[in-house]
């Protein structure tokens, strides 16, 4: 399944909208999103995970290294709204605090 986001902003607030499945394959489309999130300087990003039914460890890696660098940069990193077994998966691997996972959207 191909990836595909939509990003939206409301100045505070930039949600990035995730949908189909997100792999080796094409997780460096994700990192480059958030990143771009990052340098256009919201307080928030969301990463919206309501339309992700998949995720791999190099997925996991790109928002680790995501939260990591939103973090040095004083910016807000969620996760939000992830499918039971995409949340299952965060919790499996402990990082769900690290990434603010949330069940509801910020948006």
């Amino acid at each position: 399944m191909q990836l595909s986001m939509n990003t939206t902003s409301d100045g505070a607030t930039t949600t990035i909208a995730v949908s189909g499945e997100i792999d080796v394959s094409n997780a460096s489309e994700l990192r480059d999103a958030v990143d771009d999130a990052l340098k256009a300087g919201a307080d928030t990003v969301d990463v919206d995970l309501a339309d992700v039914s998949y995720i791999d460890s190099t997925g996991i890696g790109v928002l680790v290294g995501a939260a990591n660098r939103a973090a040095e940069t004083g910016t807000t990193l969620v996760v939000s709204r992830p499918q039971r077994n995409v949340r299952r998966v965060l919790d499996l691997l402990g990082v769900g605090d690290e990434l603010n996972v949330r069940d509801d959207s910020l948006a």
